[in-house]
Order: structure tokens, then C-alpha cells, then sequence
């Protein structure tokens, strides 16, 4: 998984969003409890999956509370983080139909990398987090991937494919999800808030990523 997968695909492209629905945690306030800024995070988070609060400004102000954490708790963070289940099956029947599975996420490469290279994701983008002698500085580095960027991400990948928009599929739970589900031929809410099951095509409400293979004909 290098994010680079070029050339033809004769299925569908799915692309997942990582955190409460790629994984069962949200990332951020795993790091968040080793910094002892679980509670605020967890309560900003929530109102920004809601649409409360713009996505961008919200992971800024719940980064800047990461400050002087040191990397090696990345480790332990990515170890706590669950896949979902019935995600590898998802996986796997797509592929076995010639289709690519990605994940976007408003988390972090530098937890979400790893899972993604075992799970066999063709594609992953994320943020990235600031450091400096060993510690996160309390910043993004670089873009904030933000709704509008994981709708690019889709329409990305699918091009890079030669996957037309008419084979894609979206599956998030937040409201910084809803513009690649509204981009994406179907679009799924997983488990979702209550803003993105008004707006997306399907909803699935049992924790099983597998659920999404029969909306696209893949196994009945």
C-alpha cells in the first residue's frame, strides 16, 4: 500500500473513512489520554462529527493539546486501535472482484500506515502531526485532509484507477464524511451520526463492515 496504485480496475473503488468506521476508536483521543487531554478532545470531537464545529479548526484546537508528547507513543496508541469487524471480508471481496479499497482520514498517517499496510489497502492519506526532537510540537503538518479533501481523494484515486465515478463507494460516520459520500456514486453511513444517515444513500447500522458488499452486488 503506497497510495500510488495505478492503471485499470475492472470493480469498484471503496474508500472508507478510518476513525469509527475503518477502526472502532477515534485515534486522536488515544494519543489524547496518554497527553491527559481526553476529556476536552473527546467532547470537541464529537460535536465536529455532529457538524457543529468546522472540521479543520477543531483537529487544530485538539492537536495543540498533543503538545510535548513524546513519539514513542504513537506505539502504543496504533496497538490499542481495533478494526472493525467484517473489514478484512469488505477487503477481500472487493479485490476478488478487481476492484481497490482506500482509506481518508482526518487522523494520522502515522497511526493509521501501518494497520492500513497489513489490512491490504491500496490507498491512505491522512494528516500528519509536527515533530520536533521527539515530540509533537501541538500542529498539523501540511493540509488538514478536511471534508472537501477526502471528496478529492475519491475523485483521485478513481481516476488514477480508471474507475468511473459510477463504481465508487463511500462509507463514513461524521459529518466531515458527507461530501465524499455525496460524491461517490453510493454513498453508506456506518453506524453514523444522525446528520449523515439524513444525507447518505444507505445506512448500515450493525458493526460489520461486510454489510457493504451486498449493496454493490458483491455476494448476496
Amino acid at each position: 500500500m503506497t497510495g500510488s496504485t495505478t492503471g485499470r480496475a475492472s470493480g469498484p473503488l471503496v474508500v472508507l473513512d478510518a476513525d469509527s468506521t475503518l477502526i472502532r476508536e477515534e485515534a486522536i483521543e488515544l494519543l489524547a489520554d496518554a497527553a491527559g487531554s481526553l476529556e476536552l478532545v473527546a467532547a470537541v470531537t464529537e460535536r465536529a462529527m455532529r457538524g457543529e464545529l468546522d472540521f479543520a479548526a477543531s483537529l487544530r484546537e485538539r492537536v495543540a493539546t498533543l503538545a510535548g508528547l513524546e513519539v514513542a507513543e504513537f506505539e502504543r496508541a496504533r496497538a490499542l486501535m481495533t478494526p472493525t469487524p467484517g473489514v478484512q471480508e469488505l477487503i477481500a471481496g472487493v479485490h476478488a472482484a478487481g476492484g481497490l479499497v482506500g482509506v481518508v482520514s482526518g487522523g494520522f498517517h502515522e497511526l493509521l500506515d501501518p494497520l492500513a499496510e497489513r489490512l491490504g489497502l491500496d490507498f491512505c492519506r491522512a494528516n500528519r502531526l509536527q515533530v520536533e526532537d521527539g515530540r509533537l510540537t501541538g500542529l498539523v503538518d501540511g493540509a488538514i485532509v478536511d471534508a472537501r479533501a477526502k471528496a478529492a481523494a475519491l475523485e483521485e484515486w478513481a481516476a488514477a484507477s480508471g474507475i468511473p465515478l459510477e463504481r465508487t463507494v463511500a462509507v463514513g460516520d461524521g459529518a466531515n464524511d458527507l461530501q465524499m459520500l455525496g460524491r461517490a456514486r453510493l454513498g453508506v453511513a456506518f453506524c453514523a451520526k444522525p446528520v449523515v444517515r439524513e444525507q447518505a444513500d444507505v445506512a448500515i447500522d450493525r458493526v460489520d463492515l461486510s454489510g457493504v458488499l451486498p449493496l454493490i452486488g458483491l455476494r448476496g
